[in-house]
């Protein structure tokens, strides 16, 4: 049993704050929730995807023949078939991140550039035809020369993968860049400057300057992507996909076929995991077009091998740190340098690193730069918390050494340095309220912290970790029932429970239970503009919008009550799920009682609306982790582990739970055993769950979970995002113990058994 506890125990609330079952709970634990791969359509064709064999090369040709004349092959198509590509060159000074890149990441145009990159694609009557028809297709490729690795790609002599890239200096809201324009592998640079750097150092009495290093990681979800697309005769568009976000793979889908929007339905799917990557369009405007093509629905659906090599993963990095510190333990200045591997196209998560990898301090002289480098590997994509994980591992590290080298305890001198309401984060934009300082005293008062480790080859590590998180507009409708019950409609696809997570707001405000709403997600046709299920914004935005609709809905209800009981609108209150007339206390109805007499004084009331958000805001969260390393095999063994957070108000304790614990157990997977293998071509060599080592219930204890519960502002109900800060600290706090553990710092992920040892073997143990 999950052992949770809760520093404030929310109050003032009767749904909020409960447990109630998910309203999709029934569905998934019987099977019957439809997912990508489970839709049926009649006449439905197969979809296969054939991807380049070598990491970098040039399409001579692509003879499609032998597969079209295969029986049973509907439709072949290439990127001369994608109506956004055509026959233009790609100017990556124009399209940074827009859809026509993304067209080319789709299918590769006139280069593939890594190993698993789309270069045609079929339709066949089984998926068997398929697979045979692809190896009819005959590609001629030009093998080029690979770039693998940030090292590789930013020497002198490098291959240039992209000869129209230039290094675009963003977001120097402080400096300016000497390396704008500079043709090379570097796409893009980031700055943020606070204060004097070079004189923050002056003041210190210890500096501790270090080099940390990541590989490329999975998200690993476990349902692989899935679209099918029915393009029906009158030009309309329809794809069932499994995805985050219905209104992104609208827009994507449409663009890449160079079609409207208006003319693209999106239906979404139950999801079986995402973790971020879920929101980029890599088969849907391939199984469009093979619809149109072929004129029948086409489903591809993507192998485990297609997963691995086909979609984006989560960058690997190296950074360079500096910190300094006086010796009473005031943080004088940090320089950090974070270089992030983008994958063969511009657009890595180095943004979220270089904001928040100082995010829980203080820090009043500050230079981070950040460097956006492609490499002929897959494009990356977001993962839980893009970029926060490695920036926090660049940093947390240095932190822990800095306090054993003061002889100051590690969380302490994290207070000494804590970043409070009001002071400037890196790109100098002041912190909202949130609970940093909160937080850590619940951590340095935990038992956890205070108990003794016990046996030789322990260590204990600690590490705290910062999010700031955005919004996007969200929209919901209510309908009400005569029997009392609402119907919850938005766009929001659920993942972890927000469906309920809001639908509970939505109860909250109208003084019903959770089971008297039926919350249901709907397709882009059904539902105002709504912003994917990422960023940890979809309890708190859609949780806006069910709140502004259920409002909506007590205004339409009161001015019903008013023309019953023949009184003026403003007469009427609404209170703890009641009306009531202001002068008149024997006028009262229930929300029930009046729902059962919409019918027959005037229809149905029903409240659609669409709100911008308010901001989600910032989020910290924080661990402790014990570890035991056995010194004769390098083993590490995790032996307790306490996973804290500042949730601001939990909606559904037990959802927030599954955040924490989910998260940090892909923390404690990144920093042990996770990543991409490849050998010397760009191959990966680790493309199944069995060689990607992923950690199990066999792998870890239960993680204990600490809610710290500091209201946020930007919410009525004080809602933070919970779902993507738990993955921040475990790469960190795994590291840090296992260094107490063997008496070595280690800079490298993953910790394998072979890195231990080598570890132990330095220091002559």
């Amino acid at each position: 049993m999950t052992t949770t506890e809760r520093s404030r125990v929310s109050s003032g609330y009767a749904v909020v704050g409960t447990r109630p079952i998910r309203h999709d709970g029934s569905e998934k634990v019987t099977g019957e929730a439809r997912y990508g791969a489970d839709i049926r359509l009649p006449g439905m064709l197969h979809g296969r995807i054939l991807r380049s064999p070598h990491a970098h090369a040039r399409i001579r040709s692509i003879d499609t023949s032998r597969a079209e004349a295969l029986p049973g092959v509907f439709a072949v198509m290439t990127s001369s078939d994608i109506p956004i590509i055509g026959d233009q060159d790609l100017d990556l000074a124009l399209v940074r991140g827009n859809m026509r890149l993304m067209a080319e990441h789709v299918m590769a145009n006139r280069t593939a550039l890594y190993k698993g990159h789309a270069v045609a694609a079929v339709a066949a009557s089984s998926p068997h035809v398929a697979e045979d028809a692809l190896a009819l297709i005959d590609v001629d490729y030009e093998v080029l020369p690979a770039v693998l690795s940030l090292a590789e790609a930013r020497a002198d002599d490098a291959p240039i993968i992209h000869e129209d890239l230039t290094t675009f200096f963003r977001l120097a809201r402080f400096a300016r860049g000497d390396d704008t324009g500079v043709r090379g592998n570097v796409a893009s640079h980031i700055q943020h400057k606070l204060g004097d750097v070079e004189e923050g150092f002056r003041q210190a009495d210890v500096v501790v300057e270090r080099e940390f290093f990541t590989e490329t990681v999975h998200q690993g979800y476990i349902e692989p992507h899935a679209a099918t697309a029915t393009w029906a005769r009158d030009g309309r568009l329809t794809v069932h996909t499994t995805t985050q976000g219905a209104f992104p793979i609208r827009a994507a889908t449409a663009a890449i076929c160079d079609v409207p929007e208006s003319l693209v339905r999106v239906v979404p799917t139950e999801i079986g995991g995402g973790f971020g990557a879920k929101l980029v369009a890599y088969v849907e405007p391939v199984a469009a077009i093979l619809s149109r093509k072929s004129g029948r629905p086409v489903q591809v659906v993507m192998t485990r091998k297609d997963v691995f090599e086909g979609t984006g993963p989560a960058s690997a990095t190296q950074a360079r740190t500096k910190i300094g510190a006086t010796r009473d333990g005031r943080i004088t200045a940090a320089q950090i340098t974070l270089s992030f591997e983008a994958g063969a196209y511009p657009g890595s998560a180095v943004g979220g690193g270089t904001l928040c990898a100082t995010g829980p301090y203080n820090i009043e002289n500050l230079l981070v730069d950040g460097y956006d480098v492609v490499v002929n590997k897959n494009k990356t994509q977001a993962y839980r918390a893009p970029g926060q994980p490695q920036g926090a591992f660049a940093v947390e590290p240095v932190i822990d050494e800095l306090a054993e080298l003061l002889g100051i305890d590690p969380l302490e001198l994290r207070l000494m340095n804590v970043a409070r309401q009001g002071d400037r984060m890196p790109n100098g934009v002041a912190h909202l309220r949130l609970g940093i300082e909160e937080l850590e005293e619940a951590m340095k008062a935990h038992d956890h912290y205070n108990a003794p480790l016990g046996g030789p080859n322990r260590g204990r590590g600690v590490a705290v970790g910062f999010r700031w998180q955005g919004g996007q507009t969200s929209a919901a409708t209510i309908h009400v029932n005569s029997d009392g019950t609402i119907n919850l409609v938005t766009g929001s696809v659920d993942i972890g429970g927000s469906r309920t997570a809001v639908a509970m707001q939505a109860a909250e405000v109208l003084g019903l239970s959770a089971e008297d709403v039926t919350p249901t997600v709907v397709d882009t046709d059904t539902i105002a503009l709504t912003g994917a299920t990422s960023g940890s914004h979809t309890a708190f935005d859609t949780g806006l919008a069910a709140i502004e609709a259920a409002q909506g809905v007590i205004r339409q209800m009161s001015a019903r009550a008013a023309a019953i009981w023949e009184v003026e609108e403003q007469d009427v209150t609404f209170e703890d799920g009641a009306f009531s007339c202001a002068g008149n206390p024997a006028l009262t109805f229930t929300f029930r009682e009046l729902a059962a007499e919409l019918p027959g004084s005037g229809g149905p009331v029903t409240c659609s609306v669409s709100v911008p958000t308010t901001g989600v805001g910032p989020v910290i969260a924080g661990n402790i982790v014990d570890v035991e390393v056995d010194p004769e095999t390098g083993k590490v063994q995790i032996l307790r582990y306490t996973a804290f957070m500042d949730v601001g108000t939990a909606v559904h304790p037990s959802y927030v739970e599954g955040q924490i614990q989910g998260g940090t157990v892909q923390g404690i997977g990144w920093a042990l055993n996770e990543e991409y293998y490849y050998d010397a071509q760009g191959a990966m060599l680790n493309s199944s769950f069995l060689d990607y080592r992923m950690p199990t219930a066999m792998d870890i204890p239960m993680i204990d979970s600490v809610m710290i519960e500091v209201p946020n502002p930007q919410h009525p109900f004080g809602l933070r995002g919970v779902g993507e800060a738990s993955i921040i600290p475990p790469l960190a706090a795994v590291a840090n113990a296992v260094s107490h553990a063997i008496g070595v710092r280690l800079n490298r992920l993953p910790i394998t058994p072979g890195a231990v040892l080598d570890a132990i073997e330095s220091k002559g143990g």
